[in-house]
């Protein structure tokens, strides 16, 4: 972490950048959130560790229209969203300068009290230096201990890679942290029949209390005015009224990021009610690698995208239709 900070300061320091987007601490020591640094002395407070799971590139979109050039730190899959919104022309490449951070993974506080563990007043092992492979928590009750990789984010485990999609430079090794089939939950739900899809959404989205902060820290959600905010229908910032709101701004907001949605899982990271809401994105990806040949939205920021350009060779409507 020192790394980060001291470049950060000499990027500062000689004016090539004016700003800095990065993560500081939190009110605990496991929920460290992003931030802008306008000085060396305010990096006092920068912190990176296992915990700076948010993605930065959607703040990217309002520090492109400050002036001068910010210095933002993203993980490898993070660049798959900068890259992303590059294309959709939501943010300036010339007013970035991108340090690839290394990654080992990032972790899930809710999977570590998930092991009962209860009282946590620090967490050890989770620095991005730290080679152990076991979390050390000091809790109320005693000292525990978790496997690292328990304690990922589920997104983790079907990492896209370890390698920058787009920097200007890197700092920091990372990981290989795949171990699982990115379409192994979409394939089991694809398997229930249409009642049991019906009651498993309706047992998930009936949770949701319509806080949109899948909405607001989503990239692909990148709209200057969000049709969920028109004061043209009843439906901002409210919760919902019954079952046919509570479905229909999900499969609303995934029809209208489908294709160009990166799979960063940052809507289920920060849903407070634990609502598994990357599946709806991850099975449009799905079908859309099946209907036009696998893609990887924010592989590069030029190439075009699959539902927004068209072909001879393009699956036609009926056959959608009849795969339902």
């Amino acid at each position: 972490m020192q790394e980060l900070i001291e470049r950060a300061k000499e990027l500062l320091g000689d004016g090539t950048v004016v700003r800095v987007l990065g993560w500081k601490a939190g009110d605990l020591p496991y929920n460290p959130e992003p931030a802008y640094f306008e000085n060396e002395e305010d990096l006092k407070d920068f912190v990176y560790n296992g915990f700076c799971g948010a993605n930065l590139s959607k703040y990217m979109i309002e520090a492109s229209k400050k002036e001068g050039k910010t210095l933002v730190f993203l993980k490898p899959c993070d660049t798959y969203s900068f890259n992303q919104l590059i294309k959709e022309h939501r943010v300036d490449r010339d007013k970035a300068y991108i340090i690839g951070v290394g990654c080992k993974g990032k972790l899930d506080i809710e999977k570590i009290k998930a092991q009962g563990i209860k009282g946590i007043q620090k967490i050890t092992g989770a620095e991005i230096s730290d080679e152990c492979e076991t979390l050390t928590v000091e809790t109320l009750y005693g000292e525990k201990s978790v496997s690292y990789k328990d304690a990922m984010l589920g997104r983790c485990h079907t990492c896209k890679g370890k390698e920058h999609k787009i920097f200007d430079e890197e700092i920091g090794e990372s990981k290989d942290t795949k171990d699982a089939d990115r379409f192994a939950e979409i394939e089991k739900i694809e398997a229930m029949s249409p009642a049991e899809k019906f009651a498993f959404f309706q047992k998930e989205l009936s949770k949701c209390i319509r806080c949109n902060a899948c909405r607001n820290v989503c990239p692909a959600c990148s709209c200057r005015k969000c049709v969920f905010d028109s004061d043209k229908f009843d439906s901002a910032q409210k919760a919902n009224v019954d079952s046919f709101e509570e479905k229909m701004f999900h499969i609303i907001r995934a029809f209208h990021v489908a294709g160009r949605c990166t799979d960063c899982g940052e809507c289920s990271r920060v849903c407070p009610q634990g609502i598994p809401l990357h599946l709806f994105n991850r099975k449009f990806i799905k079908d859309i690698d099946n209907f036009y040949g696998e893609y990887q939205a924010g592989e590069d920021a030029v190439s075009p995208m699959p539902l927004t350009s068209y072909t001879t060779e393009d699956v036609e409507p009926s056959i959608v239709g009849e795969r339902g």
